[in-house]
């Protein structure tokens, strides 16, 4: 059973559509605006490197805070009660400690780099930079893949569109609006988008939970789940829940990487002011990335508790005798706030979770676009590309992206929690990621050779995705051996693989004349126009 069997009577009125289509038009306005500043690549990537604190902080938050965060944490809360509340614990924690130390973001800002890429080729010469970059590159892309489908669904469970149809419709339009505005202006209207997305998003989903525990009353949320969840739904550590293995790969991944490792986060610490800023940002940002879990999570348990005390409902989401698909608890979060939110604010929320939606794209299009650019094609022509080619190029990737998002949501079997999906795809490129950037940094015997074969082993990752073990026909090693192969192993196993081929490969096969990293900070010849701003425009 799926969701188009459902007659749902959402509260969604013509006034909701039209605040969700008055901010939306404002959101391109500001992409048409912010394409006057733009002048060099170091202003379309890391708007000029001039974030303030404040600005950092809203920016960071609000990127990280998106409508695909918010439909995956709610996801989890649904599926895991408030067991998956650790997820969002650990991510401040390590934000935290991050901002406290400067662990891995602060050395990265001293060095003036645009992407982490652009780090490996300082550190450990060119040919790492590009194989790192295309890594980077498609681990990213493949994480981002089910962003536009999560975002379609939202807007058509809010509003009570359950046909195929109008999903498809929904997913062409949204993308075109992020494509057009992401295009125009780059890492500037970004950054003033979040901001005010940041704003919007956070009165609304306060007001959310408000209303949740007001219709459905504190204690029997909590009763509820502990009725038909149990002990699991509020231990994390319950091996019918997540289990211990679950909770060290959140904290991996939820917590470090999410962070000081993801691109994407990592831009907002390359476009601070000063190291200063940097750590002020993470210090404070920590409250972001514990929140944007905690608060999606808490809804997501609300739906489940709404969704088992209603037959109809009950029976698409949590029907007797198996699980429902993904897909399709993917939706309980907006199907709840469809019918508990009152007309007015439902469409000021929806708004917010749509300018949401474009954040998240925004940044990571703009992300794996420069990636591409910066660290793929141009380090292999001869000639160096001008500020305004290296501009033009990202647009055309970010167009081409685009296309092959929108063909990837209709075509890729969700299977496992989005989130899941996401931390699996993600570690494609982190695991590696994570050492060279860990030794790269603090030790100095690390070598290219152990860096390419980090790079090789992080790869490795990809085999935690479940349509990739069906196609090698990994379930037989799991019946015959009694292996665990979900997400979670394969992908710590992939990152102590890459940690410990760094070190191996590091000793066997040290760089000539004291290491790569002695005279890194002249190997990046090409790319100096961007950092001084475009002087070959």
């Amino acid at each position: 059973m799926d969701l188009s069997s459902l007659s749902l009577q959402s509260n969604f009125s013509p006034l909701d559509w039209g605040i969700v289509t008055a901010y939306l038009l404002g959101t391109v306005a500001i992409g048409f605006y912010a394409n006057r500043y733009v002048s060099n690549m170091t202003d379309y990537v890391v708007a000029g490197r001039a974030l303030r604190s404040c600005l950092a902080i809203a920016t960071m938050i609000g990127s990280e805070l998106g409508l695909v965060t918010v439909m995956y944490s709610a996801q989890k809360g649904f599926t895991g009660g408030f067991a998956a509340f650790h997820i969002g614990l650990v991510a401040g924690v390590v934000a935290l400690i991050v901002g406290m130390t400067g662990f891995i973001v602060v050395p990265l800002r001293e060095m003036g780099v645009m992407t982490i890429p652009e780090f490996y080729e300082r550190r450990f010469g060119r040919g790492v930079r590009v194989l790192g970059g295309a890594i980077l590159a498609l681990a990213g892309i493949l994480n981002m893949g089910l962003f536009l489908k999560a975002g379609s669904i939202f807007v058509t469970a809010l509003t009570g569109l359950t046909s195929d149809t109008e999903l498809k419709l929904v997913m062409s339009v949204l993308l075109g609006l992020v494509l057009l505005y992401t295009i125009l202006g780059g890492m500037i209207s970004v950054v003033i988008t979040d901001y005010v997305q940041f704003v919007v998003l956070a009165f609304g989903l306060v007001a959310a939970c408000v209303l949740a525990v007001k219709t459905l009353g504190w204690a029997p949320i909590v009763s509820s789940v502990q009725e038909l969840r149990g002990a699991a739904g509020f231990d994390p550590f319950h091996d019918e829940g997540f289990g211990l293995t679950y909770v060290v790969w959140m904290v991996f991944t939820a917590g470090l990487v999410s962070c000081a490792v993801w691109q994407t986060a990592v831009m907002r610490a390359c476009a601070a002011k000063d190291t200063t800023v940097v750590k002020r940002l993470y210090i404070w940002s920590s409250i972001g990335f514990l929140i944007r879990f905690l608060i999606p999570n808490f809804l997501g348990v609300c739906a489940f508790v709404y969704i088992a005390r209603d037959p109809a409902l009950r029976a698409v989401f949590l029907p007797e005798g198996g699980a429902a698909s993904s897909e399709v608890t993917l939706a309980a979060m907006p199907v709840f706030l469809s019918q508990i939110l009152p007309i007015g604010l439902i469409g000021l929320i929806g708004a917010g979770m749509l300018a949401a939606f474009m954040s998240t794209h925004d940044s990571y299009l703009l992300c794996w676009s420069s990636v591409l650019t910066q660290d793929v094609i141009a380090p292999c022509l001869r000639r160096p590309l001008s500020s305004r080619a290296r501009i033009r190029l990202t647009r055309i990737f970010i167009a081409v992206i685009g296309v092959f998002l929108l063909i990837w949501s209709l075509w890729y079997p969700l299977r496992d929690d989005l989130w899941d999906y996401m931390a699996v795809t993600g570690a494609v490129y982190f695991t590696g990621a994570f050492a060279l950037l860990l030794f790269g940094l603090y030790w100095k015997r690390a070598s290219r050779a152990g860096a390419y074969l980090a790079l090789v082993a992080g790869f490795g990752a990809v085999l935690g995705l479940a349509p990739v073990q069906e196609l090698l026909g990994m379930h037989r090693l799991e019946t015959a051996w009694g292996l665990d192969l979900s997400g979670q192993v394969v992908g710590l196993s992939a990152a102590g693989l890459a940690v410990l081929l760094m070190v191996i490969g590091s000793l066997l096969f040290p760089d000539a004349g004291g290491g790569a990293g002695m005279t890194a900070h002249s190997a990046l010849s090409d790319s100096s126009d961007d950092a001084s701003g475009g002087q070959n425009a």
